[in-house]
């Protein structure tokens, strides 16, 4: 059968929700993505795809993408990943990016330029699990508290200053921001009232969240507020149902690889993000 494209969030959902709550922690950003937009989350047309090895066969991958953003491959076979080359080129002939772990990544990439090693990595990122929490001990001064209406205008500001220092595309902080807040998936550490730093989860799906972003200002970091956040943010999603609580790094970054190490989180998987060489 192979793939199959949509653009309705239900159809991707109904058909590949089997595949990604095998492995959700895997699996997290689909599941989040498609998760957002079924509650409305959607600004521009979304592509789906789900793949079959045969008509009578389970769907075993699945990808989202929000064009012009490159696509998002969950965990797939690498025959999938080469299968998924012509289709895409059909619908987006100027694609020039992809993401995913790091083989279905590079065999994606391989199928696309038709050579091995036509590609130039953007960006490499771990995906973490939680085991044991282990909060900073001792805490840093302050403590944890759900963000409020009153804190919207800082916050989004640091959501915007998060999109840019990892070289995400534009986002509308205000948006996001308000939309955490109001579900109260926000947290600040405040000192003496005054905010330092913030930490957000996503909702939990098929038992797994994911923590995003994490931000402490540039003048304010080194004093443990960032790792301190983290951890009332984690609590907060087990707290919330989460059996498994995740969060990606920069592997460029040793800093954050090693804070939430040494807050309990174990390495996962890595992912990379390729640019498609012409």
């Amino acid at each position: 059968m192979g793939w199959q494209l949509t653009g309705d969030v239900e159809e991707f959902r109904t058909a590949a929700g089997p595949c990604l709550a095998r492995e959700p922690a895997r699996s997290t950003l689909l599941l989040t993505i498609s998760e957002s937009l079924r509650g409305g989350g959607a600004t521009a047309p979304v592509r789906f795809g789900y793949w079959r090895e045969s008509d009578d066969a389970p769907v075993t991958a699945g990808f989202v993408q929000t064009p012009p953003l490159r696509p998002l491959l969950g965990p797939m076979p690498d025959r999938a990943a080469r299968e998924l080359v012509p289709v895409l080129r059909a619908v987006d002939p100027s694609l020039n990016s992809v993401q995913g772990e790091n083989a279905c990544a590079e065999a994606f990439a391989a199928e696309w330029t038709g050579r091995s090693g036509g590609w130039q990595v953007s960006h490499q990122v771990r995906l973490f699990r939680l085991g044991v929490l282990t909060p900073p001990d001792p805490a840093p001064a302050g403590r944890a508290r759900l963000a409020t209406d009153g804190d919207l205008p800082l916050v989004a500001e640091w959501m915007s200053a998060f999109a840019a220092d990892t070289g995400q595309p534009d986002a509308d902080g205000t948006r996001a921001a308000a939309e955490r807040i109001t579900t109260g998936r926000l947290r600040v550490w405040d000192v003496a009232g005054a905010p330092v730093s913030m930490a957000s989860v996503s909702p939990v799906v098929a038992g797994q969240a994911r923590v995003s972003p994490v931000y402490t200002p540039p003048r304010l970091r080194g004093r443990g507020y960032g790792g301190a956040v983290t951890a009332a943010i984690s609590r907060a999603a087990r707290e919330a149902g989460a059996e498994q609580v995740l969060l990606f790094t920069d592997l460029a970054n040793p800093t954050s690889n090693a804070l939430y190490r040494r807050l309990g989180y174990r390495p996962l998987t890595d992912s990379q993000a390729l640019i498609l060489d012409r």
